[in-house]
């Protein structure tokens, strides 16, 4: 039903009176309408976060999550692990992964 109003031509002054009978809402059918004749949004890039790590610091942690030595053990446990031994990567483990 919708797209019965949606391909109504534009300007012909049918539409509110198709949208009534089909019980369908106007805004959605001009909004549908208006969808086919936009260009398509584009993607706008995202600045990287102020607080995540440098590339080569990312990979030196990544380098330690992925060791055999921790290939079991989640992040957490790797962090508070180097902790323990003095070995200081990054500020907390969600820097250092999830960034």
């Amino acid at each position: 039903m919708m797209a019965a109003a949606v391909s109504l031509p534009a300007g012909s002054g049918l539409t509110t009176a198709v949208c009534a009978a089909l019980e369908v809402s106007r805004a959605s059918v001009l909004r549908h309408r208006a969808a086919l004749t936009d260009p398509p949004r584009s993607a706008k890039p995202r600045a990287p976060s102020p607080r995540a790590l440098p590339d080569h610091e990312r990979v030196q942690v990544l380098d330690h999550l992925r060791s055999p030595r921790f290939a079991d053990q989640t992040p957490t446990e790797v962090y508070a692990t180097l902790l323990d031994e003095g070995t200081y990567l990054c500020e907390s483990v969600r820097s250092s992964v999830y960034e």
